[in-house]
């Protein structure tokens, strides 16, 4: 049995009109560490890919990443990628991320080219769950990853938000916390798709009024980077990326 610690980096369209809901956020580049039972590195993973849906890359994006539209010129198409890193995960891998996000990314990026989803690994581990609850956070937060690097005293020569970095940092941090209490648990995709069509009607952002919200809850005007955060924090809650379970109170059943 192996572990794929997987980061992904995603580009999303800058216009609000021109958002694809079939595929809000496109992944531009996969990287990953392949860590064997004993949480040993067998091997590594990192490609960039070659956007198709959304061409130019969003200024956010970019300077969160430091990926450019030029440095994709040369990039593989996704399908290509995505055969190589099926290709990579092999056979009784279990998938091990830092929180959802990009596990039903990847699911909805293969969807959207017509690619085989039955290849991904259903297993899972949420390490970023795990490095929570070992921290000691607060039920129902999560501790970020440049924190928790920080926390468990890894060094941090590299970047975050590059995919294969981020991907070795939760390496790190999967190796300082593993237990037998980490148990794998399998991905419910169709849950995911009817969560998606339940939330597919058409509506469009009021962003005057928003922006609006925020500045009489700061009482000043927003910067320009603050607004294209703001879209992009707006966007990401109404693509349902990052809705968790919350547990039933058996109690309340009464």
């Amino acid at each position: 049995m192996n572990y794929i610690l997987l980061d992904l980096e995603f580009n999303q369209a800058y216009n609000k009109n021109l958002i694809n809901l079939k595929c809000p956020f496109e992944i531009i580049q996969i990287g990953a560490v392949k860590l064997d039972e004993n949480l040993q590195t067998i091997s590594t993973f990192n490609r960039l890919i070659k956007p198709e849906v959304y061409t130019s890359i969003h200024p956010f994006i970019k300077k969160m990443t430091g990926i450019s539209a030029q440095s994709l010129i040369s990039a593989e198409s996704f399908k290509k990628v995505y055969e190589n890193f099926i290709k990579f995960i092999g056979m009784g891998s279990i998938l091990s991320v830092w929180g959802m996000a990009d596990i039903k990314e990847l699911f909805r990026n293969a969807e959207y080219h017509s690619l085989d989803m039955s290849l991904i690994p259903r297993e899972y581990i949420n390490v970023q769950f795990y490095a929570s609850k070992y921290l000691k956070n607060p039920k129902g937060t999560n501790v970020g990853l440049r924190n928790a690097v920080e926390l468990f005293n890894i060094p941090d020569k590299n970047q975050f938000h590059n995919a294969f970095y981020d991907a070795y940092y939760t390496a790190e941090i999967f190796k300082k916390i593993f237990s037998n209490e980490i148990k794998p648990k399998i991905y419910n995709l169709n849950k995911d798709k009817l969560l998606n069509r339940c939330n597919d009607k058409k509506t469009t952002l009021d962003t005057h009024n928003l922006m609006k919200q925020f500045e009489k809850m700061f009482n000043r005007e927003m910067t320009s980077e603050e607004q294209s955060i703001i879209k992009l924090a707006y966007i990401m809650g109404k693509t349902s990326q990052f809705q968790i379970e919350i547990p039933c109170n058996t109690s309340e059943k009464k």
